[in-house]
């Protein structure tokens, strides 16, 4: 007698309306044939800019515990950091319309970023070679401004960080380009309650439950981080349920930024140029990132708003 095996997969979910990004053939590996953007001597660099050295391991060039002290001179600048990565976002929010290239929208935040004798972050991180980072539709995470122009109907999230005064600011949004459609309109949504659902209860499950009754998910693949006068750093902010150790102490500054993807499956694969993040499956996702200072009496949010 025959039996019925079961479906080598399940059935495809409808992710809506919208076009895949996949990289370019032929495939060029690595990030070695971008142009890197100039920015004046005079900028202040991080020390990973400086040494211009990718095999440095930038994670590792950290000491203590990292937490600022509060009411001193560093929170003034960290907070200044902030301040001017939400300006950064604000604008970049601006340029976000059908036609835009993302590697306009790149130059145009690396100008604004030189312009308020900052230098961007990204750049020169690991070797990552432009000043922000733009990810379209299903790409997650890390996906580099090039030239395809954004399409009516894409989504983009658009990640800045910027090194003011000795100290990075980092925050991001995902905008709407166009006419987007309803679950890539529902997918952002929920990823920036989700955001605001982990700053105001500053635990895991608050993210877990908003998002656990929805057809989306979660991606595990990526973590806030400290920061301050180090891009990234512990702690080590996870966005889904976990048994991590540790406490949050007056001083400690972090990001919060969890990723969302449409459907179950929040796996990722990276593009050919090492950086780029998808979903395996294509499903779209969007992500929200501010960042948070632990004081005395509970937290401070540093760079909400629109």
């Amino acid at each position: 007698m025959n039996k019925l095996l079961p479906p080598l997969r399940s059935p495809l979910e409808d992710f809506g309306t919208y076009n895949v990004i996949l990289p370019e053939e032929p495939f060029v590996w690595g990030v070695s044939h971008i142009t890197r953007r100039p920015v004046p001597s005079h900028i202040v660099r991080p020390k990973y800019a400086v040494q211009n050295d990718p095999s440095i391991d930038h994670e590792q060039q950290y000491e203590g515990d990292g937490r600022i002290n509060l009411g001193s001179i560093d929170e003034k600048r960290v907070r200044a950091a902030a301040t001017l990565a939400k300006n950064v976002r604000q604008y970049a929010g601006s340029l976000v319309q059908p036609g835009v290239t993302t590697n306009s929208i790149d130059a145009a935040i690396h100008n604004f970023i030189i312009a308020h004798e900052a230098y961007p972050s990204p750049l020169l991180y690991k070797g990552f070679p432009r000043s922000c980072c733009t990810s379209v539709n299903n790409v997650v995470s890390h996906g580099i401004p090039d030239d395809r122009p954004l399409e009516d109907g894409d989504i983009i999230n658009i990640d800045v960080t910027i090194y003011l005064d000795g100290y990075h600011g980092d925050t991001s949004s995902t905008f709407l380009v166009g006419d987007v459609d309803e679950p890539g309109r529902d997918l952002v949504h929920i990823t920036n309650t989700a955001l605001e659902a982990g700053i105001n209860c500053l635990r895991t499950w608050a993210i877990h439950e908003i998002v656990r009754n929805t057809c989306h998910s979660v991606c595990p693949a990526f973590a806030g981080h400290g920061i301050g006068t180090v891009f990234h750093r512990p702690p080590w902010i996870y966005h889904t349920l976990n048994e991590e150790p540790g406490v949050m102490l007056p001083g400690h500054c972090f990001t919060i930024e969890p990723s969302l993807v449409q459907g179950s499956n929040p796996s990722v694969w990276i593009f050919p140029d090492g950086w780029t993040a998808s979903t395996e499956n294509c499903a779209r996702s969007a992500q929200a990132e501010h960042m948070i200072l632990i004081t005395e009496t509970g937290s401070r949010c540093f760079n909400a708003g629109d």
